[in-house]
């Protein structure tokens, strides 16, 4: 017998905790997030779920325009414009084809990628202020479109569609089910765009937003890149705009002005630009803070709004992902 053995000692090295990664944290967050967005509809009346739902569809529509200004560092004023174009082509199709709404929802997508692709030329000669007149020309000039082509959109009256009913196996209420179908299309999105940035094209993105001319020398081939990100931004927008259709039943030209395409960018400015929350937290914003300002003030909502942005902007420059981010960092971890 030893001496350590004699001592009562236990000679066998100490065991430590094995500490928890950021990627185990992260995993760890996302679970704990979707086990409370799949248990919130059944505690929740139905305007809250309502509020929730519209916050889903919110928060993909900023997914795409992150990838494109978040992580491809271009600029986009019209974004609004391609949630629109799914909108009514889920509605058009809908309302005169008669086509199923499963099918609505890539019909939507395809429509507004290659209208997206379309809008992507211009973002290869064009930077900055320019390009962000040229997208919202796209925004100014979609509304009076939409109201001229009566026989199709409806015109300023729009078009009342029938929502999607639960099926009976469910045993969902209407509200429920919606919420339940926007909460798989963002868990389907955060997951193909979070594909997406892992490879090489999300390395390309990144570099094609730090250095142009750098990324150029690598290999990156700008022209591809630019547009291809307006086309995949383009085209989260048609889904958010599809899914938009079916929660709401109804579309207007007047659902889909300017003031949508600045809100929405203010929206992801305010979430976090290129961070994985800032579209979520985003969406939050888009869809509580002008009812807030609204509330505060009947007649001037637009002050207190830009007001709260101007708060929220001080207080957290980098986005209120990047102030939870600093929160959490400077939380003692026990060794």
């Amino acid at each position: 017998m030893t001496q350590v053995e004699d001592a009562g000692v236990d000679a066998r090295p100490e065991r430590r905790r094995p500490r928890w990664t950021p990627t185990g944290r992260r995993r760890a967050a996302v679970a704990a997030l979707l086990a409370a967005a799949l248990y919130a509809p059944f505690q929740l009346v139905p305007f809250h779920v309502f509020q929730l739902t519209m916050v889903l569809v919110y928060a993909v529509a900023l997914l795409g325009l992150n990838l494109l200004v978040g992580h491809a560092g271009q600029i986009s004023l019209g974004h609004g414009a391609f949630f629109a174009v799914g909108a009514y082509t889920a509605a058009v199709l809908t309302h005169g084809p008669g086509l199923p709404y499963p099918l609505t929802l890539p019909a939507a997508a395809v429509v507004a990628f290659l209208l997206g692709l379309a809008f992507g030329v211009p973002a290869v000669r064009l930077r900055g202020l320019y390009l962000a007149l040229v997208t919202l020309a796209m925004a100014i000039f979609l509304v009076p479109l939409l109201k001229r082509f009566e026989g199709v959109t409806g015109g300023s009256m729009g078009l009342t569609l029938p929502k999607p009913g639960p099926p009976a196996w469910s045993g969902l209420a209407e509200d429920q089910w919606l919420y339940f179908l926007a909460l798989a299309v963002a868990v389907a999105s955060f997951a193909l765009v979070g594909s997406l940035l892992r490879s090489r094209v999300g390395r390309a993105l990144h570099a094609l937003r730090d250095d142009e001319g750098a990324a150029e020398v690598m290999g990156v081939r700008l022209p591809a890149y630019k547009t291809l990100a307006f086309a995949w931004s383009a085209m989260f927008a048609g889904v958010a705009g599809c899914v938009y259709t079916w929660v709401i039943g109804f579309v207007s030209p007047d659902s889909f002005t300017v003031n949508l395409s600045i809100t929405l960018l203010a929206g992801l400015v305010v979430g976090g630009l290129g961070s994985t929350a800032g579209p979520v937290l985003g969406a939050l914003f888009v869809m509580f803070v002008p009812s807030i300002a609204q509330d505060l003030n009947e007649a001037a909502p637009g002050v207190i709004l830009g007001l709260l942005i101007i708060a929220v902007m001080y207080v957290a420059p980098t986005g209120l992902a990047g102030l939870a981010g600093r929160l959490i960092r400077k939380i003692p971890r026990k060794e």
